[in-house]
């Protein structure tokens, strides 16, 4: 196995990882990078043919990466994703929860039934992760847990909705909390809030596509690779010290 650094700067050999949402954008960016960096990764997502693709795609017959549905509202999701993790690799030592819903609906718009359902996406999703993949690493004595969160949970974002925002800061102050309870057992759990992400573009109007960039001090949008890079620091062994960080990647909008 090659022992070259990956374009995410860290090596991962015999480590297993899940990251949620890696059907597509951020998240499939993270798994690749992952997985190329000498990782067993469990892809999940809500979309078995999206997440199934990705996961062939890595040419492993199933060795070094697998391919699960998973509703990141649902408990049970994540402890059939530990339990079959735990069947075919022995444990599971690395969580990342990118999993996301985005809608941009004007607040008097939002419907009760909504916004439960963007706060169960973002923020119970990352409860639900922490609570049951926290207990199996805190008895494996190591783990990693690194949730992608969001400026919008900072500073309200620059083209984000109400309940989008609300969710993102309570994914924030939960990586803080289980960062915390989990402190001194061999597991770390962080968070990464970025700004604005080229994979967003196909959402936005060319307009709004113009106004972000022109907000941002740096004058463009992270790409999904510099995510995953931050992601792997906060992954790997030597991020073992950084504890209940959220790790700003803004392009200078919001410093603190």
């Amino acid at each position: 196995m090659s022992t070259a650094l990956p374009a995410i700067g860290f090596r991962f050999d015999g480590k297993t990882c899940l990251v949620t949402g890696a059907g597509r954008g951020v998240g499939e960016v993270i798994a690749r990078e992952f997985h190329a960096a000498g990782a067993r990764v469990a892809l999940s997502d809500i979309d078995p043919d999206s997440v199934k693709r990705v996961a062939d795609s890595l040419g492993t017959s199933g060795q070094s990466a697998m391919a699960l549905v998973l509703d990141v509202r649902r408990k049970e999701h994540f402890e059939s994703a530990r339990d079959r993790m735990t069947a075919a690799w022995g444990r599971v030592d690395i969580a990342i929860n990118n999993a996301g819903h985005a809608k941009r609906t004007p607040t008097q718009d939002i419907s009760p039934e909504e916004f439960d359902d963007i706060v169960a996406v973002n923020m119970r999703s990352v409860f639900l992760s922490c609570q049951i993949f926290g207990e199996h690493m805190r008895a494996n004595g190591y783990g990693r847990i690194v949730n992608v969160t969001s400026l919008a949970g900072q500073n309200g974002g620059t083209v984000a909705s109400a309940h989008y925002a609300a969710s993102k800061a309570g994914a924030i102050m939960l990586s803080k909390y289980f960062a915390l309870q989990l402190a001194g057992s061999g597991v770390v759990v962080n968070a990464v809030s970025p700004g604005p992400i080229s994979t967003a573009k196909g959402r936005l109007s060319a307009e709004q596509i113009a106004r972000v960039e022109s907000l941002v001090p740096v004058k463009r949008f992270a790409e999904a690779s510099e995510i995953a890079a931050a992601v792997a620091l906060l992954a790997s062994d030597q991020g073992g010290f950084i504890v209940g960080a959220t790790l700003d990647m803004n392009g200078g909008l919001h410093m603190r």
